[in-house]
Parts: C-alpha cells; structure tokens; sequence
C-alpha cells in the first residue's frame, strides 16, 4: 500500500525537516490505517513547532506530489494558523475553493465554481451526509477534529459516485501519529465589536501507546468548544411586479411589496469530542480501530422582526393603464403603493395606513453528526485489504421555542403612514407618521419615532418541535495487489460498498391565535410588557427605537401555551426517504519511470423509497413511491514526471449528483413563519457530469510551488430550485390562506457546462536569502496566493441560460506572512465576485444574486518555548456587508454586518 518515494523526495523532505527545535513525527503507518486501498497516503512526515506556517505548508505539498489524482491539502498546523473556527473556512484558504456564508460565519463550499451540492463530505474516507441534506453545511463541524483536510478535485473510482465537483476529506488523529505521550491544547477568548459581546474557544488532545501482552495500543480522546455571541445590523427587502400598475413603463418595474429589519441577538457553539483505540496485533502486519467522533452546532437566536407591509392594501389602486398625469402628492385616496400618479417610484415614495408585522422569535437550533466506524487494515499473502462499518447519524432540530406575532389593527388610522427611502443599495430608510384621513382620502400626520406608539395586539403565538434525523449505514471493502501489468509497476484494486440512508422529517407545533385562548393562558395581548427597556445594540439607522423582546418573557409565554395545548402533527410537513447504494469499482493504477496512469469504472444500483402524507379534501393519504437506477461512472487519470520537480497531471472523470432527500418527498410543505411552500418531486433525474482537469505542478525545490491548471465540466439535466406563487388552496386550513404563499420546488432543466482556470505559488524567502546577498532576517518572509476563474452555464426549464448557482467568476486568496525567530505573523485576504443563489420568477423579483464578499484577517504567534505558544487572531478585517440582491444590483434583497472579532490565547504542546 506504500507508494514508492518520487525523484526528489529527500530534497523536500529535508527542507520539512528544520530542525530548530523538538520535532513532532507523524507515523506512517497510522496515515495508512485511515485510508482505503489506492488512496493518498502520508508517509513520515515531520513538522516542527518553530515554523508553523512554511512547515505544515511543505508537509501538506508532500502529501499532493504523491497523490495518484488531483487534491490540495490543509495540514493540521496550517488549519491551526488563522482564525479557522470550521472546516469551510479552513478549506477556503485552499485553490478553487470558495465559500457561502451566514451570519459572517463560512458554511457552505463551492468547489472550483461549481453549485454546494456537487461537493461530497467525508471523514477518514466515509461519505457523511450533512444534517441539512447533500448541500454540506461546514459550519457544524470544528477543525479541531481534523489533523489534514483533502481536498480531492478529480474524481477516482474508489470514491463515491455522487461526487461531481470533488470530495473535501477529514482525516483525523491516531495515536499512532505520535511516538508516545501527547498532550496538545489551545485556550483563548475575545471580543466582537458589533454590541460588545465576547467569543471563547479551547480544545484538547490527549493520546498515549501502551505494548500489550497481544500487540500495542493506542488510545486517543479530543474535544473542543467555541462560542460567539454577537448582534446583527439587517435590512431586507421583498420585490414584485405589481398586477395593478399598468401605467407606461409598468413592464420595467418592480416595486417592494415588503421591507424590514430582523435584529438578531445570537449565540452560536461549536463543540465536539471524539475517542479512539487502536490495536496494531503481533506478528499479524495487520490493525484495528474503532473511532467515535460527536460534533455539534447550536445557533440559540433571538429575533426581533419589524416588517413594514408596503403592498398591505395593494388592491385598493384600481386606476388601471388610462394615462395620468405625475405629480408628487401629499395624500391619496388608496395606500399609495405602486401609485406612478402620486410620485411614487419603486425605490422613494409615501404608502399611507399600512399593517406592521412584528415578529419575536426565539429559536434554538441544533445541528449535529455522530459517527461511528469499525475498520481494520491487513495483509494475505499479496492481497491487502481494509474493510470499514460505520453508523452514522445526522440530526437537525429546527425547533422554534416560541414565535409571537403582533399586527396592526385593522382600522386604517392607527396603522403607520410610511416614507421610504430605498435609493442606497446598503441601507434601506423608513420613517414612520400617524396616518390622517380627511374626506376619503389618506395623508402623513405627525412624525413617529418610537414604534411601539402604534399598537400592535398579539394575534398569534406558535411553538414547533421540528426535527430531521438522517441515520446511515455503511458497510465497505478494498482489496488490493501488486501484479507486474500494463508494462509497469502495478497495483490492481477493487471494492464494494453498502449504503443505506433514511431521512426522516417529523414535526409538530402549537399554535394559539384566539383572544379565548390568550386569556386562558394568561398571555399578555400587548408588546410592551414582554419586552426590555434596553438601548439597541447594533449600529444600522433604523428610523425608529424598538424595544428587545424579553427571553424570560418569551419562556413562560411558552410554557402557558403548554398548560392549556398539546403539540399537534404537522402532517404536510411530514416525509421518510430511504435511500439504498450498492457499489462496485475496480481500478488500477500504473507507476512508470514517467509517472503514473490510474483507471477504472464504478457502478451504482441506487434504490429510493419516499413517503409523505397529502390532504385531500381534509383527508390525510400516505404517499408510498419506489424508484431505482443503475449508473457507471469511469474515470482515468494520467500522471506525469516531467522533471524530479514538475508534473503535469490529465484528468477524466464522471458523476452524478442526486435530489436532495426533502425534494425527492411525494407531497407539499409549508411554513407558515416564513410564507413558503415547498414540493417535492420524487421523479426528478440526478445530474450527470463528465469531466476533463489539466494542471501542471512545480514544486520548487527545497520548499516552494506553483500550480496552473484548466478544467471542464458538461452537465446534463441540471436541477433548478424553481420558485413561483403557490396560487392552489389545497393547503387551506384553520382560516389561514396558503395560495399566495411562494412555493419552491426541484425540477431538471437542459444540459450546462463549467470550464475555468486556476493558480497557485507558496515561496519563502528562506532559500534564497544566501545566493542572492540578503540579509537573513528577509527569509521570514513568504508567500501563498491562488486564484480561479470560472464560466458556466445551464439551461433552465423554460429554455432561458443562466449560470449555475453558487458560480463566482473569480475566487483568490493572498497571503503574507513572517516567520523567524519564533515569531509567525500572516495577513490573509480572500475574495470571490457575485453568484447566483436562486433561481426566481419575473413576477418575484427575479433571480437573487449574492454581491462579491471579501475578508481580510490578521494572526500573530510567539513560541515561548517548544511547548508553549501565545497567539492573537482579528478576524472579518473589513467588515464588509454580506449584500444578496434580486434582478439587478440596486434591488437588495438582503443586507447584513457583523463586525470585526478579536481573539488572544495561549496553545500548549506536551
């Protein structure tokens, strides 16, 4: 299973080894035990503690040289060196890797351009499926449980076929990856500007080997924390083309039907613990381990939400398409709203007499991966094989502790007149004044600026327990030889693979929305004596004071609900998909004096049982539908030496990314919360793609790279989130009308392409300081930098092109850093341009885009000594906004800042 060493292996493997202080030796044999047959592998790789950035970079650039496909690595010092709370943003340093952020925090990945769900998660070489489905979430898994993450960007029959774009690999620790007692930890704090809160973090590992009476053991045991508290500046913005503004140039407009602010109050955690044993038995040549790795995300939210309805009596504008005459006007027989006559555009104008819809959420959400893997690793004769169980499961509770609702009262007089001001794609103005009514028509009283002046009784107070649990089985074997074919040095390899997965979706609510019911609870009807007479915390002008609404408030609200309601089944909402992979692959792989070639086919029997309840005319019905495929996917990867240091590597391969499981449910669910429907469509087709990657690697001796390389992807029946009014009254019930909702589905469109390019160059200064004359305080410096540009482009269902979501035409990273005299100091600054989010209807504001997002971040280390290292990180640099937009650039749909974070602490290595 060990690959030869390369031509010019020792080279680099000294220029790791800069023994300037104690080394720490990561084993070989432990790397072995963690991948399959045919895999990367890492071999005695040794990383000192001195040199943190150049070193961890050069023993991750090891491990890509001698990788048979194409990947880039983050070694466990280089994740450490920046503030890298997650997997996403440590793998966001890395070549054609992008992210998608919520909250300003890095969650989803887009490899090499290409949509979130194309790219597969695994750790230790088992797929792991997201709580939230195929589209990863990152943010729920620490990179404290990873000593390397691989990212594998072309495609080998040994992985799993539902990769496309690549496969971002977790391989975690042994203590076989030490000589013997290792104790290491990091403990720290710091302070988040925006409102003045506070971040925490620590993490330990603990590992030890002890020779048995059968062979020798090694124990391991790791856990890690993180929490952020933090605050939120928000606006957002719904646009819509209005049925009623038929006056000239209506085709050209759109018009916000709703703006608001959600102001958040947030605490997130992450934490994770893991324990593993292996046993190495003698004489055998063989190993065994079992691994458990727990980690979860919370995100407890408190959410105060002032949405100003500005299309609330849309239907009262009845002048139809006979011309008029514009001219600003101060009152107006009808809301206002989408009034050309009146002086109204789409972004400055005066609606009169509409609903505020106030929302106090508290939410505590919890996103969690617990996984289990039983392996072994051994040698028969010329065969070797590694074998694997695995159970995992995934859980996604979306419960909402309580959500109360206050609304305008119907008479038009105590509802606001509203001004707004949407001309600033970064801020969104409102100014709010009593509404007058004279003679039939409406106009601006006074000035108000404290909301809570304009009454706003409870109408509605819901509870949801919501659940999604994933639970998976996996059952694999690599078999693997060396047999002299093919003119070379060669390997065959074969495997099988059982997958099972279920999803299942459960929830259920209380919902109180009766006067009656209020008061048997004993809840208060009005606003204010639920909430907190505290200043706001954020920056955002708001045009208005509000008040936070109060936790404890809330909690008992709840609770009252409880003493008189049970929770009720949310049977819509409902669905059950068991999904069955059977998977085979052979494949060899070929080393010549020249290089290497790597072949083969895998093939997928995939088998999915949906259920899901509809009603039909009040009636409840089970769903019960079966579907099965069968599909191959070849892949061919040459290699080849073009020099002791240069490589070109050529590329092949193909796969397939299927529905996600809640849109392969036969049946509708919505969320009355957030308005939406949404459908499933058991019948939808994966989407296929082939692939071709060229790339030409340097690695400049002794430590240094440069990379360049072109790649392409056709896609066919690519999956659209289509997006379009709900207009059916199926889901009518309890009063509450459900057609208007916006209803979101999956559905295949045309075929599409990617095709793009990247580079990337990582050099000290270090090697060069004596030939050219400088002076030796320069070799600190070094440099880390990589780019790729992409082009794509996929056929809606309605024939029209666009890009295919999550596609950035650029991403780079640049890095500066200093290393010498136990100081490491890096400056780290990221980019990518817009992409496209969602697909959306004309009538909807159109597709939604998200605006180009970059951060810059600083670190600086000292070692005090081998053991003991003080850091400060500052992270989000710039504080820039996270903007998503609809149509075109002035439309903002939404617009947050979170403010820059600090962090200082102490790392100990025992």
């Amino acid at each position: 299973m060990r690959s030869p060493p390369l031509p010019g292996r020792p080279a680099l493997a000294a220029a790791v080894r800069l023994a300037l202080c104690a080394p720490l030796t990561l084993a070989a044999p432990a790397a072995f035990a963690q991948t399959a047959p045919g895999a990367t592998t890492l071999e005695d790789v040794v990383v000192v503690g001195s040199r943190p950035i150049a070193e961890s970079e050069a023993a991750a650039l090891e491990i890509q040289r001698d990788s048979v496909s194409l990947v880039a690595v983050a070694a466990a010092d280089a994740v450490g060196r920046l503030p890298d709370q997650n997997i996403a943003q440590a793998a966001g340093r890395l070549p054609g890797v992008g992210v998608a952020r919520d909250q300003g925090q890095a969650r989803y990945i887009n490899l090499r351009g290409a949509p979130a769900s194309w790219t597969t998660l695994s750790i230790d070489g088992i797929s792991i499926v997201s709580p939230e489905g195929r589209d990863t979430r990152y943010d729920s898994l620490p990179s404290a449980i990873a000593s390397q993450i691989v990212v594998q960007k072309a495609v080998t029959p040994d992985m799993t076929g539902e990769t496309i774009a690549g496969n971002v690999d977790l391989r975690t620790r042994s203590a076989f990856d030490y000589d013997d007692l290792h104790v290491a930890g990091k403990l720290g704090g710091g302070h988040v500007e925006l409102g003045s809160r506070q971040e925490y973090e620590g993490s330990l590992v603990a590992s030890n080997r002890y020779e048995v009476g059968t062979g020798e053991i090694g124990l391991l045991m790791s856990g890690s924390y993180y929490q952020r508290d933090m605050v939120t500046d928000n606006f957002e913005t719904d646009w819509e083309q209005v049925a009623q503004d038929r006056q000239s140039g209506f085709a050209d407009r759109v018009w916000a039907r709703e703006t608001e602010n959600k102001l958040y109050r947030l605490t997130r955690r992450n934490y994770s613990g893991s324990a593993r044993i292996d046993w190495r038995p003698d004489g055998d040549g063989g190993r065994y381990f079992l691994q458990s790795i727990f980690t979860t995300f919370t995100d407890d939210e408190q959410r105060d939400n002032f949405i100003f309805d500005l299309d609330d009596r849309q239907g009262d504008n009845t002048r139809g398409p006979a011309p008029c005459t514009i001219a600003q006007a101060t009152s107006a027989a009808n809301s206002g709203y989408a009034d050309v006559c009146i002086g109204n555009t789409p972004f400055l104008g005066t609606v009169y007499g509409i609903d505020i819809n106030q929302r106090a959420t508290l939410r505590e959400f919890e996103q969690s991966i617990f996984t289990n893997t039983l392996g072994g690793d051994h040698e028969f004769g010329a065969w070797r094989a590694a074998w694997r169980l695995n159970y995992t499961q995934s859980r996604d509770d979306r419960s909402v502790t309580g959500e109360a609702r206050y609304d305008s009262p119907s008479t038009r007089t105590l509802r606001p007149t509203v001004r707004y001001d949407l001309r600033d794609p970064q801020l969104a103005r409102v100014e709010l004044f009593r509404t007058l009514q004279t003679a039939g028509q409406f106009s601006a009283g006074a000035r108000v600026t404290n909301i809570d002046d304009f009454a706003r009784p409870l109408t509605s107070l819901r509870l949801l327990d919501a659940v999604d649990t994933t639970d998976s089985y996996t059952a694999k074997l690599d078999l693997e030889r060396d047999l002299d074919l093919f003119g070379g040095e060669t390997s065959l390899a074969f495997g099988f693979q059982f997958d099972q997965r279920t999803k299942e979706a459960d929830e259920k609510e209380i919902l109180l929305n009766q006067a009656a019911q209020f008061t048997a609870a004993g809840i208060p009807t009005t606003y204010v004596p639920v909430s907190l007479d505290t200043r706001f915390e954020g920056e955002i002008p708001l045009g208005y004071t509000f008040r936070y609404f109060d936790i404890r408030a809330m909690r008992d609200m709840a609770s009252r609900a409880k003493s008189i309601a049970s929770f009720t089944p949310i049977l819509p909402n409902f669905y059950e998909v068991r999904e069955t992979i059977n998977a085979a692959y052979g494949m060899t792989t070929t080393r010549y004096g020249w290089g290497s070639v790597v072949g083969g086919v895998r093939v997928e029997q995939v088998e999915n049982r949906a259920k899901a309840f509809s009603t039909v005319a009040g009636t409840p019905r089970l769903n019960d539908i079966e579907n099965s495929e069968t599909l191959l996917f070849p892949s061919l990867h040459v290699n080849w030496d073009v020099t002791e240091d240069k490589k070109i590597r050529l590329s092949f391969s193909s796969g397939a990314a299927r529905p996600d499981y809640d849109q392969l449910r036969p049946n509708f669910m919505f969320s009355d919360s957030n308005q939406t429907v949404s459908g499933g469509n058991p019948e939808a087709k994966p989407e296929r793609a082939y692939g071709a990657d060229l790339y030409f690697e340097w690695y400049v001796q002794p430590q240094g790279y440069v990379m360049a390389g072109t790649f392409y992807k056709k896609a066919e029946d690519v999956l659209f989130d289509d997006v379009r009014v709900f207009g059916l009254d199926v889901l009518d019930a309890g009063g509450v009308d459900r057609s208007n909702y916006l209803f979101s589905t999956v559905t295949n469109g045309g075929d599409g392409h990617l095709y793009g390019a990247e580079v990337a160059v990582q050099q000290q200064l270090e090697p060069f300081t004596t030939a050219w004359g400088l002076p030796d305080w320069l070799g600190g410096f070094g440099l880390s930098a990589n780019a790729t540009y992409n082009v794509s482009e996929a056929t809606k269902p309605d024939g029209s092109k666009v890009r295919l979501p999550g596609t950035s035409d650029y991403v780079y990273n640049v890095g500066a850093y200093y290393e010498k005299y136990d100081w490491s100091v890096r400056l780290n600054y990221q980019k990518r341009s817009k992409w496209l989010d969602t697909i959306g209807a004309a009538v909807d504001g159109g597709d939604a885009y998200w605006a180009a997002d970059d951060e810059m971040d600083f670190s600086v280390r000292y070692a005090v000594n081998a053991g003991l290292e003080v850091y400060f990180d500052a992270s989000n640099l710039l504080d820039n906004p996270g903007r998503r937009y609809s149509g075109g650039s002035p439309y903002t749909i939404e617009w947050e800042r979170f403010g820059r974070r600090y962090t200082a602490g102490v790392r100990i290595q025992l």
